[in-house]
C-alpha cells in the first residue's frame, strides 16, 4: 500500500495555485512517472490533499496514471463532521485498488462528499459532485466562507432564530450555517473533547492585544457547540483564520458583549471582551478532535508552537481509518 500526502501549497485556494508548475509538485509527478514502470505495482493507494486539488492538472495526471496501471479508484471530499466530530477539516481523498473487482458501491466519475454507507439515498442526490466541472458550484457556499474548510458537510436545515443578532463581521448565511451545525444532534459537542480547566490553562488565554485587534474576526465557540473551524499550523501564533477559540465563561452572552462595542473606548471594550474568558484550544484538545488516541503525546522538548504546527499539518485519524477500511474491504 502507498499512502500519499503531496505538498498542498500548489493547490490551496489562498495560495498562488501553481499546480504542476510549482516546484513542490515535482516529487508527486515523479511518483506518477515511475508508477507504470514498476515491476510490481502496489495493491492499494490512498492520497490526501486540500480542497482545490480536485480541480488541478495534477489530479488529472493522477487519474490518467491510475487508469493506465489498471487501478479502480474513488474520490472523496470529506470533513470529520460526517463522522460526528465537531471540527470542519474538508480534505480531498482518493482510494485506489489494483484488484479487478470494483468497490462495493458504484459512483464512477463522481466525487463523494459522504462515506458510501451513510444515507445512500442522499449520497446520490445532493451529496455527489459530478466530475470536476460541478465541484465549484456544488460547494460554492463553502468557498465563500471566511474559513475555506467550513462547508455544508452534515449540517441540518433549521432556520436562524427570529431576531438573531449579527455581532461580528459575518453574513446572515454564515450565521445560519453556524446555527445549523450547533443544532445537528448527529455531531458531538466540543465538551467531549476538552481537557479539565486548571491553572495551567492560563497560558492559553488570548493576549489582550489580540482581543482588541481581532475581536470581530474570531470564531468563538462554547463547550456545548457542535462545530469548530479548521486548525492550521499557524494556530496559537496567528489569530485570524487559523482555528476557533473557546469561550470558557459559558454564562456570558456574546450579544451582550459585542452589541455597540465598537462605540466604546478601548479600556471599556477590553473589559467587555475579557468577560468571555477566551482561550486557544490546547494541543491535546486538537489531537482529540483529530482522533489521536489518549496515549499519544509529544516529547517534552517540543514547544507548544511546534505542537500546533504539527497538528495543523495532520490528518483526521478516524476519517483516514474509515477510508482504509473501505479500501481493504
Amino acid at each position: 500500500m502507498i499512502l500519499m500526502s503531496p505538498p498542498c501549497q500548489p493547490f490551496t485556494r489562498l495560495g498562488l495555485q501553481g499546480d504542476v508548475s510549482d516546484p513542490r509538485t515535482k516529487s508527486f509527478l515523479y511518483i506518477l512517472d515511475i508508477l507504470p514502470r514498476l515491476q510490481k505495482l502496489p495493491k492499494y493507494l490512498l492520497l490526501e490533499n486540500v480542497k482545490g486539488f480536485e480541480s488541478s492538472s495534477a489530479r488529472s495526471e493522477l487519474l490518467r496514471t491510475l487508469a493506465t496501471c489498471g487501478f479502480k479508484y474513488q474520490e472523496f471530499l470529506l470533513s470529520p463532521t460526517c463522522l460526528g466530530i465537531p471540527n470542519s477539516r474538508l480534505r480531498y481523498f482518493l482510494i485506489a485498488k489494483l484488484h479487478q473487482e470494483p468497490f462495493s458501491f458504484q459512483a464512477p466519475g463522481q466525487i463523494l462528499t459522504r462515506f458510501p454507507d451513510q444515507d445512500l439515498e442522499d449520497l446520490f442526490k445532493d451529496k455527489v459532485i459530478d466530475k470536476v466541472g460541478e465541484a465549484s458550484s456544488s460547494l460554492s457556499s463553502e468557498e465563500k466562507n471566511l474559513d475555506p474548510d467550513i462547508g455544508p458537510d452534515c449540517s441540518s436545515k433549521k432556520s436562524l432564530p427570529k431576531g438573531a443578532f449579527l455581532f461580528k463581521l459575518e453574513t446572515v448565511k454564515e450565521m445560519e450555517r453556524k446555527h445549523d451545525q450547533d443544532n445537528d444532534s448527529s455531531i458531538q459537542m466540543l465538551k467531549d473533547f476538552l481537557e479539565e480547566e486548571d491553572e495551567e490553562m492560563s497560558q492559553y488565554f488570548l493576549p489582550l492585544k489580540s482581543l482588541l485587534r481581532y475581536a470581530f474576526l474570531l470564531d468563538i465557540v462554547k463547550p456545548t457547540c457542535r462545530r469548530s473551524t479548521c486548525f492550521t499550523k499557524g494556530y496559537g501564533h496567528y489569530v485570524e483564520g487559523t482555528g476557533s477559540v473557546l469561550q470558557t465563561a459559558v454564562d456570558v452572552q456574546l450579544e451582550s458583549v459585542f452589541k455597540h462595542i465598537e462605540d466604546l473606548p478601548e479600556e471599556e471594550k477590553l473589559m467587555k471582551l475579557s468577560t468571555l474568558k477566551l482561550r486557544y484550544f490546547t494541543p491535546r484538545e486538537i489531537a482529540n478532535l483529530h482522533g489521536f488516541p489518549l496515549e499519544f503525546g509529544f516529547p517534552d522538548k517540543v514547544t507548544i508552537k511546534q505542537c500546533y504546527r504539527l497538528l495543523g499539518n495532520s490528518l483526521n485519524v478516524p476519517v483516514v481509518a474509515k477510508l482504509i477500511s473501505i479500501l481493504l474491504g
